[in-house]
C-alpha cells in the first residue's frame, strides 16, 4: 500500500527534491524541508487496533517496519466551558513524557533508526528534549540534548533521567539551536524543529481531532505556537483529508503567542517587530521560526488568525485552567486566554465548535504554583 519512490524532501523556498533515503535534517543550501504532498487516508485505511497515532500509520510517507512507540496519541477530547467561554480542549498532556511531541519524536525517532542512525543531537526548550531522550531510549540511540539554562529544572532532570547527556547553554533558545548545529558537525541533528518527519508525526493531532468529531473537522482550533509544528501537522492533515475527499474545508487555524515573544504575530500583522522579552511560556519563545513564512500561508489559506497573550494573562490563565482541573504549563494555557480574546473580538463566534490544544503539563512548571 505504500509507495516510498512517490515521496521526496522537498526545500521549501527552491522545489529541489531528495530521496527519503538521504540523511538530511535540512537541505544541502542550509533551506528548511518537508515532505512532498502525501494523498491522505480515508477512515477505511484507519488501523483501529492501534491505541496510538501508530493508527494512522496509512499516512505516513514510509512504511516504518519497526515503530518506536510508547503510547503516545488517542489523547482525550473533552468539552466544558470556563468563564462562559465553551470549548473542546485536546489534552496533551496525556503523551508518555508530558507533552504533544511525543507524537512528532515517535515517527522521527523510528524514521531514523530505519535509517541506521545511532547517535544523535537536539536542542529544545525542555519538552522536545525530555522526548527524544525518551524515544532515542527505547530505540538504543545514544541522545545528547543541549538547552537553554534557565529550562525548568523539571524538564532537565527528565531528560537526564532517560540517560540523556543534558548541555545547559546560556543564552537564549536561538543561542541553543546555534550550539545545536555546531555538534550537529560530529553527530546526527535529530531537531523537531528542522527535520520534515517530525510534522508528519504531529499531522496525527489533525486526524486525531478529525475522528474525535466523528469524521468531521471543527471551526476553529486555536494553538499556542513558536516553531509551530503543530499548526503545520494540522495544516498537513486537513489538507490530505481534503485531497482524499473525507472533508470539504478546513478549520480555522488560530495562533496564540506571548506578546514577548510574537514574531508571527507581528508579521501577518504587518508590525515592526519589537524586542524579545523573557516570558513564563517558554516553550513558545523562539524568536526566528524556521518556517515564519509557511506559517503565515496556512494561517492565510485556512482564514485564521493570530493574538498575543501579556505575561499576566499567561499568568492568570494557567491559574484559572488548574482550578477547573486542567493542569497546563504556561505554554499552553495561554491558548485558552487566547481563544478568549479572539472570541472578544469577534475573530471567532461564542457558539463556534472551537478546539483549544493544551500542549503540555504543569507538572513540569511547579515555581508557576508556587512548588
Amino acid at each position: 500500500m505504500f509507495n516510498p519512490a512517490a515521496a521526496t524532501f522537498i526545500d521549501q523556498e527552491t522545489g529541489e527534491t531528495h530521496p527519503l533515503s538521504s540523511p538530511l535534517w535540512r537541505a544541502p543550501n542550509g533551506n528548511p524541508l518537508l515532505i512532498s504532498n502525501l494523498p491522505g487516508i480515508s477512515r477505511s485505511q484507519i488501523d483501529g487496533s492501534k491505541r496510538s497515532i501508530w493508527r494512522y500509520a496509512q499516512s505516513l510517507p514510509v512504511e516504518i517496519a519497526r515503530p518506536i512507540s510508547l503510547g503516545e496519541g488517542c489523547t482525550p477530547l473533552i468539552e466544558t466551558e470556563i468563564d462562559g467561554l465553551k470549548c473542546h480542549f485536546k489534552l496533551e498532556w496525556f503523551a508518555p513524557t508530558g507533552s504533544f511531541k511525543d507524537r512528532g519524536v515517535s515517527v522521527l525517532i523510528s524514521f531514523l533508526m530505519q535509517q541506521g542512525i545511532t547517535e544523535i543531537c537536539e536542542d529544545s526548550s525542555g519538552n522536545a528534549g525530555a522526548s527524544v531522550a525518551a524515544y532515542g531510549a527505547a530505540a538504543g540511540i545514544t541522545t545528547t540534548i543541549l538547552v537553554p539554562e534557565y529550562t525548568q529544572p523539571a524538564k532537565i532532570i527528565q531528560a537526564r533521567a532517560y540517560g540523556a547527556t543534558v548541555e545547559l547553554v546560556p543564552g537564549t533558545r536561538a543561542d541553543t539551536a546555534n550550539a545545536a548545529i555546531e555538534h550537529a558537525k560530529t553527530t546526527f541533528y535529530a531537531s523537531h524543529n528542522w527535520h520534515p518527519m517530525f510534522l508528519q508525526g504531529t499531522k496525527s493531532i489533525g486526524y486525531e481531532i478529525w475522528e474525535d468529531f466523528g469524521f468531521y473537522v471543527p471551526d476553529n482550533i486555536v494553538i499556542p505556537a513558536s516553531e509551530g509544528s503543530n499548526v503545520m501537522g494540522c495544516h498537513l492533515a486537513f489538507s490530505e483529508l481534503m485531497r482524499v475527499g473525507e472533508i470539504a474545508r478546513m478549520p480555522r487555524i488560530f495562533v496564540s503567542q506571548p506578546e514577548n515573544c510574537a514574531p508571527l504575530h507581528h508579521l501577518i500583522q504587518g508590525n515592526k517587530l519589537p524586542a524579545f522579552a523573557p516570558t513564563i511560556a517558554e516553550g513558545t519563545a523562539v524568536q526566528s521560526p524556521i518556517r515564519l513564512r509557511h506559517l503565515v500561508k496556512v494561517i492565510a489559506e485556512t482564514g485564521g488568525g493570530t493574538v498575543t497573550v501579556s505575561e499576566d494573562e499567561i499568568l492568570a490563565a494557567t491559574k484559572r485552567l488548574a482550578r477547573a482541573g486542567l493542569l497546563a504549563e504556561p505554554s499552553s494555557a495561554h491558548a485558552w486566554m487566547g481563544a478568549k480574546k479572539l472570541v472578544d473580538n469577534g475573530s471567532i463566534a461564542a457558539s463556534d465548535k472551537t478546539v483549544v490544544i493544551l500542549t503540555g503539563t504543569g507538572l513540569k512548571a511547579q515555581s508557576v504554583f508556587g512548588g
